[in-house]
């Protein structure tokens, strides 16, 4: 049978789905975030841009954070509105990660004294560049409301702990030859012809594997952009590949890079380029931390590895170790039938619940 809180985090859940929060349009979320933490008198709220904040102040000795952000990628297939199918939600964000933003707020509103003092932290603007990130505002403008001993992102996790994340970056190699006419191509140098030998080298990379808090990150490497040409009858002189590279958080943006170019040296000449467009890097599992080794014996389950990116990273850099749990499947995330059930956001919110009402 279903019971009233269950009932009711599922409908709290549909009601954040249906409140429309595209990257850069998260006002109207942000404001029901805001409106619903302001009525809990235990906690002390700030609203920064689109991004707001809601903090015990108990004196406790240590400090988590509960961290998620309030935007979407844009809808598809009429997903924009929840749909209650039995106990199952669909609709867009209802895994990434309203569900989440869903179970804190019941949190925040039931657990008026935690044994730890909690940060509740929605920002906007994760599902963009970086550069408009609402966590990187709040760092940048207002550090100090960030302040934690751990922390803990809300991401889908599918209620297990996703350990620490990859990093990840996004090089360019731009590749030279000569410009001729087609059918005299002997006299030139085909610029795309020569994406060959890269292409095979990238296909044929078998994935390093990496251990590390019993987690396992698998590291991968793909082509996801080609761009060259210059008129149907006419040898291509230049070619770009852009590259994605996943990485793992033994390594950091250097030596992942230096990794990438050793495996592509006999394919790279002097006269080609070669540009990092974007790095970032991964987070480690930091499951020794006290609060994170609880969340994990909480869940009942052995953690994994997060082998995605995620804003772990953003508070790992920050000195505070991170790591990834929340309800819903991580790959319905951005797909058309992106749903969270009703023993999903049970689950999250007993776990999060043991964790905050318990310090040892």
């Amino acid at each position: 049978m279903t019971s009233a809180v269950s009932s009711d985090l599922l409908d709290l859940t549909a009601s954040l789905v249906a409140i429309p929060s595209l990257s850069h349009q998260e006002g109207q979320l942000a404001d029901a975030v805001e409106a619903a933490l302001r009525l809990c008198p235990w906690l002390g709220v700030e609203r920064l841009g689109n991004n707001v904040v809601a903090r015990t102040d108990l004196g406790r000795s240590s400090r988590l954070i509960l961290a998620g952000h309030l935007d979407t990628v844009p809808p598809t297939a009429g997903n924009d509105q929840p749909r209650l199918d039995g106990d199952t939600l669909y609709g867009l964000g209802a895994a990434d990660m309203k569900g989440g933003l869903a179970t804190f707020l019941h949190l925040a509103g039931t657990i008026p004294e935690p044994a730890v003092d909690v940060t509740w932290c929605f920002y906007a603007c994760e599902e963009v560049a970086r550069r408009d990130s609402g966590l990187a505002e709040l760092w940048q403008r207002r550090p100090e409301l960030l302040g934690a001993d751990a922390a803990i992102l809300g991401e889908p996790t599918g209620g297990v702990v996703e350990a620490g994340c990859q990093g990840t970056m996004r090089i360019q190699v731009s590749l030279v030859g000569e410009r001729a006419h087609t059918a005299r191509p002997f006299t030139g140098r085909n610029a795309i012809h020569r994406l060959g030998p890269v292409l095979d080298a990238i296909a044929a990379y078998p994935g390093r594997r990496v251990v590390i808090d019993g987690c396992e990150y698998a590291e991968q490497l793909q082509a996801v952009l080609v761009e060259g040409g210059v008129a149907n009858n006419v040898v291509p002189d230049r070619a770009v590949l852009t590259i994605n590279h996943r990485f793992a958080p033994d390594r950091d943006a250097a030596e992942a890079e230096a990794s990438v170019r050793l495996l592509l040296d006999e394919t790279i000449e002097p006269e080609d380029s070669w540009e990092m467009v974007e790095a970032v890097a991964g987070a480690p599992p930091s499951l020794g931390n006290p609060h994170l080794s609880r969340l994990v014996a909480a869940t009942g389950a052995a953690p994994r590895a997060k082998v995605g990116w995620t804003d772990v990273a953003s508070f790992a850099a920050h000195g505070i170790p991170a790591t990834n749990f929340g309800p819903g499947d991580p790959l319905l995330a951005h797909t058309p039938g992106e749903h969270v059930s009703l023993r999903e956001l049970d689950h999250a919110a007993a776990v999060l619940e043991r964790v905050l009402t318990t310090d040892s």
